[in-house]
C-alpha cells in the first residue's frame, strides 16, 4: 500500500480550500483518506497553512510520501528541513 500525504480540495467554485490528508495513492483525490493532518487556504493573503507537525513527522517516518505541493508546504511550516 503506497501512502501519500496530499491535498483534498474543499470549498466552492473559484474559492478553493484544502485539507492536508494522508491517503492511499489508489483512492481518488477527494475520496477516502486515512487521517487529516492539517489545512491550507490559498485564498487569504498571505496564504494560511496549519499542519500538525507531530502527525506529519509520524507519517513521514512510517513511509508516507508527500506530494510536491505538500512538500513545499511542509518546508514552509518547518516540518522538513
Amino acid at each position: 500500500m503506497a501512502v501519500k500525504i496530499r491535498l483534498k480540495r474543499m470549498g466552492a467554485k473559484k474559492s478553493p480550500f484544502y485539507r492536508v490528508v494522508v491517503a492511499d495513492s489508489r483512492y481518488p483525490r477527494d475520496g477516502r483518506f486515512i487521517e487529516e493532518i492539517g489545512t491550507y487556504n490559498p485564498v487569504v493573503e498571505p496564504a494560511k497553512v496549519d499542519i500538525d507537525n507531530e502527525k506529519a513527522l509520524k507519517w513521514i517516518k512510517n513511509g508516507a510520501q508527500p506530494t510536491d505541493t505538500v512538500k513545499s508546504l511542509l518546508k514552509k511550516v518547518g516540518v522538513m528541513q
